[in-house]
């Protein structure tokens, strides 16, 4: 009978958090319809660019270029090939052309496959063995909850995608170099050309050694988390949380078709997702700076005796034998929010401009979002050369990209925190609270999922679910007798999760995420020319 008062007093808390949600959302989405909200405000302004004409360009017997994108990774190939398409004269500079070898970018989620669709580069996903993904399953103390995307309003192909990071790579740099007047060039870019503070191309090493320079009136730097150009770019405020330790694990099922798998272990969340029809990636995350070596044995021993007693039995073997066999990489998480200088000529894009944790996959979501930006602000430019009036629109790119990436970046941080275990009561409360909230299914996993999916990348529907959960877990400390302990406890709760996001979306910008309409940079027109 206990067990049965028990799950009773679940949903009824859940149900008065739902009708709570559903009345702040009822009234915020007027707003919404009018264009008050920064992102219905984005696509609009999207849509109409769209129908402005395009120029065309083409390469001229010099060799000139309208853009200059240094790194050819997920970020640099899509935009060569989207700037490319649309008619500019693209020349990108990448330090190693060969296929990448990394252990994440290897889960694509469905808003950023959205995306790639409206770029064109969809088939790029085509002859990879790329999976498809329609949710994620969750497990903590035995108990799974399977939450899956809502897809529902989308064509069938829409779902998420999971491959091997450089086969992906490698299919759209070769897209981009099929347009004649897109150059792919190996090389190593080693400084910025300024003169009068603005950037008026790169210096470089060809793969030969040769030291050239290159010109273009915009240069857009795209050379991921290890980035040497942006310090003169950005204030780079770079947090190192924990490393990924991955392996690749083989001969194996994962219990749940298609999803991606997150174990809420001790000390951190431990991923497994599909990259291959007979492989899983497996991500096991460890906190701080300092893990065990890889080269001494100490990591060996510590993925055998913390970490394998954690894992599903149904995939327990293949952990183990994924261990024995040495193949073990990490790979350092990094977070950095996007605090830009506006620099006339120059623009950032991608991990070298703004990171956030790789646990919620959100990564190459965000890159794509902001090449969509970029693109439908520049097609209505015919010519890039009036550099500072260039640099005074594009700032409205940092505003226009804000609600996306912002509510993105924030659930990455937050959802770590608040996966990962702490010896804080009130932190594993609130852990608690998020698995147990999430199993109730229905407005409880859709909404959070489609914040994660990237198909609503809404701030304000993020912060509701975020302290609906909150209060969901001090419910479930007062329900059915409070007493003066659970009282402090639950208010600890509270504070514990404001602590978590507000110090996020403080980074993030409270304005640009939230209000971006109040931001002047909203509204910037194109230079006339």
């Amino acid at each position: 009978m206990a067990v049965t008062i028990t799950i009773d007093h679940h949903y009824l808390l859940g149900g008065l958090v739902a009708s709570l949600l559903g009345l702040v959302l009822f009234l915020w989405s007027p707003r919404t319809k009018t264009g008050k909200n920064g992102t219905p405000r984005t696509i609009r302004r999207n849509e109409s660019l769209k129908t402005t004409a395009n120029v065309s360009h083409r390469l001229d017997a010099a060799g000139n270029s309208d853009i200059i994108i240094v790194g050819a990774g997920v970020a640099g190939s899509a935009l060569a090939y989207t700037l490319g398409k649309d008619g500019r004269r693209v020349h990108v500079i990448e330090r190693d052309m060969s296929e990448p070898d990394r252990i994440v970018g290897e889960l694509l989620q469905p808003g950023g496959y959205l995306k790639l669709i409206e770029l064109g580069l969809e088939d790029c996903l085509n002859g990879i063995d790329a999976q498809r993904v329609v949710g994620y399953a969750l497990y903590k103390d035995g108990r799974d909850a399977k939450l899956s995307y809502p897809l529902e309003n989308f064509h069938s192909d829409v779902a998420g995608r999971s491959f091997h990071n450089g086969r992906f790579i490698q299919r759209m740099r070769e897209k981009a170099a099929t347009l004649p007047n897109v150059r792919m060039e190996q090389g190593t870019v080693t400084s910025l050309l300024e003169e009068k503070g603005t950037i008026k191309g790169v210096q470089y090493k060809t793969k030969n050694g040769e030291e050239l320079t290159a010109h273009a009136p915009l240069t857009i730097v795209c050379d991921g988390c290890f980035s040497n150009l942006r310090r003169s770019l950005c204030n780079p405020k770079v947090d190192v949380p924990s490393c990924f330790v991955g392996m690749v694990l083989e001969n194996c099922q994962l219990p749940h078709a298609n999803h991606g798998h997150v174990i809420l272990a001790d000390p951190s969340p431990i991923l497994f997702y599909p990259i291959s029809s007979t492989e899983i990636r497996c991500l096991v995350d460890v906190p701080g700076q300092k893990v065990p070596s890889i080269f001494n044995g100490e990591m060996s021993q510590y993925l055998k005796t913390v970490v394998a007693p954690q894992i599903p039995p149904e995939l327990h073997n293949a952990f183990v034998a994924a261990i024995e066999k040495g193949n073990i990489r990490m790979m350092p998480n990094r977070s950095m929010p996007a605090e830009p200088y506006p620099t006339p000529g120059a623009l950032l894009m991608g991990d070298a401009f703004n990171m956030r944790h790789p646990l919620t996959g959100g990564g190459m979501t965000v890159a794509l979002s902001d090449i969509v930006v970029l693109r439908n602000l520049l097609r209505p430019l015919h010519d890039l050369n009036d550099v500072p009036s260039l640099c005074k629109y594009l700032e409205s790119f940092y505003t226009l990209r804000k609600p996306v990436a912002s509510t993105i970046n924030t659930l990455a941080g937050a959802l770590y925190k608040v996966f990962s275990s702490s010896p804080d009561q009130a932190r594993e409360e609130m852990r608690k609270a998020c698995f147990d909230y999430l199993r109730l299914g229905g407005v409880f996993s859709k909404g959070p999922v489609s914040l994660l999916s990237g198909l609503n990348p809404r701030p304000l529907s993020l912060l509701l679910h975020f302290f609906a959960v909150a209060v969901y877990g001090v419910g479930r400390l007062l329900l059915p007798f409070p007493s003066p302990k659970r009282m402090w406890l639950g208010a600890r709760l509270i504070s514990g999760a404001s602590e978590i996001i507000f110090p996020i979306i403080k980074a993030e910008g409270v304005r640009q995420m939230f209000f971006p309409v109040m931001v002047p940079a909203y509204y910037r027109a194109p230079p006339a020319n």
